[in-house]
């Protein structure tokens, strides 16, 4: 999985990256966003996450996508706004991806092998899927979307994640 921590993207302000400098070399969670959905909120939790545990190499990376009922409609520069104005948002986000389909990013065809915790793998269902990636990208825990940030589950496969590293 190497190859997918250097696979080009671009941030969501134009900037060619990858997903290891995005992550900042360390465990991420990848998180499929929208401006306009019911599950918008959880933005603030992803960045409670993020503030928390960023002092341990940890990070929340954004990946924009309108995909599911249009709720991505903006602009990069609108989303950083609302996200920015809105909810706080400091972590990294990515350009507008797709996550599913024929046109999904290579990121998410790997992403969305890896299972949630009830053995289903697969396409993401909606926005605000989370997945929770050791540093070398490995799928270490997948949470639907309806599944909040801050939930005791997540909670405790980010500190597991962060102990097993030595972070």
């Amino acid at each position: 999985m190497s190859d997918l921590l250097d696979l080009p993207l671009s941030t969501l302000a134009g900037e060619p990256a990858t997903l290891r400098q995005l992550a900042g070399g360390g465990p991420a969670l990848v998180v499929n966003v929208a401006s306009r959905c019911g599950l918008t909120p959880q933005y603030r939790q992803l960045e409670q996450l993020h503030e928390e545990f960023a002092g341990r190499g940890f990070t929340v990376v954004g990946v924009p996508c309108n995909q599911f009922a249009g709720q991505e409609p903006g602009t990069a520069e609108e989303i950083a706004a609302f996200c920015s104005a809105t909810y706080g948002v400091t972590f990294p986000m990515t350009e507008k991806l797709e996550v599913n389909g024929p046109g999904a990013h290579p990121l998410f065809q790997q992403l969305t092998q890896a299972a949630d915790s009830s053995g289903a793998a697969g396409e993401v269902q909606w926005n605000f899927e989370k997945f929770l990636c050791s540093s070398r990208l490995e799928v270490v825990a997948r949470f639907r979307p309806q599944v909040q940030p801050d939930a005791p589950e997540v909670r405790v496969a980010i500190e597991a994640l962060l102990l097993a590293e030595g972070r």
